[in-house]
This record gives C-alpha cells, sequence and structure tokens, in this order.
C-alpha cells in the first residue's frame, strides 16, 4: 500500500520513529540499526514501508533503504520468525554482519544475537545461508559514515590523519558493539560521541 514516505522526523525512539507528512505524523516500528542511519530530528527522510494489516491490528515499519527493508523480508521468510522478530534481529546486528556470519555458517555466533537462539538459528542458517545479497554500497560502513549523528565524529577523526575508510570502519563495529548495550543507548548523543571518540583514538593508534 505505501512504497515510501517522506517527511520530517518529529521523534526518534528505541525501535520507534515519528514522521510528520504534510501535518499526519506517522508512528512508524524500526530496527535500531536503521534509526542509526536517519539524520537527527528536524530532518527530512525518505523511508520505505511495510503495512502490516489484520483484522486485529495494523502496523506500519520502516527502513532506512530497499535493501534493508529485503533483508527484513528474508527474515519474515524463516519460520518461527515474525514482524517484531525481524526488527529485534536486525536491531542488534547490522544486515552486513548478519550476512557475514550467515556466510561463515557460524552457528555459535548466530545464536548470541538477541531474539534469535538456538532453534532459530538452526532455521535462519538453512533458510537464508547463501541467499542474502547485500550489495557494497548499501553497507552499514558507508551509510553510519553518512549518518549525520556520527558525520562530524567521522571528520573530527579523519582529520587528525586516520584514513577515513578505516575510521568510517572502525565506528561502524564500535556502533556494533555498543548499540546491544542498554546503557550506550540511553546515554546523550554527546555523551555516545565522546566514548565512540576515545574508543576509536585508542583502536586507530
Amino acid at each position: 500500500m505505501f512504497n515510501s514516505i517522506t517527511g520530517i522526523i518529529s521523534g526518534k525512539f528505541p525501535k520507534q520513529l515519528f514522521l510528520d507528512n504534510n501535518g499526519i505524523e506517522f508512528d512508524i516500528c524500526m530496527p535500531d540499526s536503521n534509526l542509526e542511519m536517519l539524520p537527527p530530528v528536524g530532518n527530512e527522510v525518505k523511508v520505505y514501508t511495510w503495512l502490516q494489516h489484520t483484522d486485529m491490528l495494523m502496523n506500519l515499519f520502516g527502513f532506512a533503504s530497499v535493501e534493508e527493508r529485503d533483508l527484513f523480508f528474508d527474515l519474515l521468510k524463516v519460520d518461527g520468525i515474525g514482524p517484531k522478530g525481524a526488527i529485534k534481529i536486525m536491531s542488534s546486528v547490522s544486515s552486513g554482519r548478519l550476512m557475514e556470519v550467515l556466510e561463515k555458517g557460524d552457528l555459535e555466533m548466530l545464536e548470541k544475537i538477541p531474539g534469535v537462539g538456538k532453534k532459530t538459528a538452526g532455521k535462519m542458517m538453512l533458510a537464508l545461508k547463501g541467499k542474502l545479497k547485500i550489495s557494497e554500497n548499501n553497507s552499514s560502513v558507508i551509510r553510519i559514515a553518512e549518518a549525520s549523528p556520527y558525520k562530524d565524529l567521522i571528520n573530527s577523526l579523519a582529520s587528525m590523519g586516520y584514513e577515513k575508510r578505516n575510521v568510517e570502519q572502525k565506528v561502524a563495529q564500535l556502533l556494533e558493539e555498543f548499540n546491544s548495550q542498554p546503557d550506550f543507548a540511553n546515554k546523550s548523543q554527546k555523551e555516545r560521541e565522546d566514548i565512540l571518540f576515545r574508543r576509536a583514538l585508542v583502536e586507530l593508534a
């Protein structure tokens, strides 16, 4: 019904985006990993959507790109994973990292992803290994680098003489690590940037 919605971000919360489109505010369920790719509140953005409509409920899900939405659809093909479960998985791990784990057949690592578990991990491996196709241009590294919340941080580190591509990769890795920690998500944007900056300096040195 809706392929995408373009509007002004009016609110960002864990797994939730408020998007104002000409006076209509949409309440969109979105993976935390995708929320990180969007600019701050007050900026215009295009969100790719999928509407879940049953006799009992109606939920609108949103994604930062078509490829991220395709990954969501792929997860729905796995027996036992519903829309909310797919969102939880995508909130816990980047699309690139998930594809890497599946391609390596790393069942143990897959089981550690919140929302997966041993039984679901086996089903995911069977259904998705070798079938996820995520283009390089859609990698979490590139999109996190372009995302407004961390663009200044990356530029600051690059200005200190570090190779920008290495900085982008390191920030993406650290975000994936820290986003699984509840305390990090509860900190302010400045506090998160300070933590990332200090840790990145140590690991880049």
